[in-house]
């Protein structure tokens, strides 16, 4: 019953029921050539199609892409500040999105930007805001960069730098 998910939809998932469930931090056992690389991994968390969590880094934090998957999915589940954390209960109602992102670049104006082909990252000094590509009800760059600016709390008179990265998602 239900498709057969991807080995990496199936780490995320893994971390999460695992932690969720038993408290326990999974280790990886069979990593794909991905799972080996290093990269920013976001992982996202939908409950009945909302939003239930969404966490993940820009750039790598640990020793591979299996490394952050875990590490996000289990934020994503636990620590995402929108949310309450996940409980055990909810466990079956769950779907799982990975995100593993190119190296964001920079770019020099906003018509390099795509939102269906890039995310984007807002910079100003220390803060930063990162909004994933192809986002549902997300059609414009404008859109793109106010989001991004909300989320770091960067005013729309501030000058700001721009960064696009691509994603591989894998559902």
């Amino acid at each position: 019953m239900g498709k057969q998910l991807h080995p990496i939809v199936k780490l995320a998932k893994g971390a999460v029921e695992s932690y969720v469930g038993q408290g326990k931090v999974l280790r990886p056992e069979e990593l794909t050539a991905e799972m080996t690389e290093r990269a920013g991994v976001f992982v996202s968390i939908h409950k009945r199609g909302e939003l239930r969590g969404c966490i993940g880094t820009f750039e790598p934090a640990r020793a591979n892409v299996a490394e952050e998957i875990i590490a996000n999915a289990i934020s994503s589940a636990t620590e995402d500040p929108r949310f309450m954390p996940v409980v055990a209960s909810e466990l079956g109602d769950l779907e799982y999105s990975v995100d593993i992102l190119t190296r964001p670049e920079p770019v020099s104006g906003v018509d390099q930007l795509d939102p269906k082909n890039y995310g984007v990252i807002v910079e100003c000094g220390f803060r930063r805001g990162l909004l994933l590509p192809d986002l549902e009800g997300v059609a414009t760059v404008d859109e793109q960069i106010k989001i991004c600016r909300a989320k770091a709390g960067i005013a729309a008179d501030e000058p700001i730098k721009l960064y696009r990265f691509q994603v591989r998602r894998y559902k």
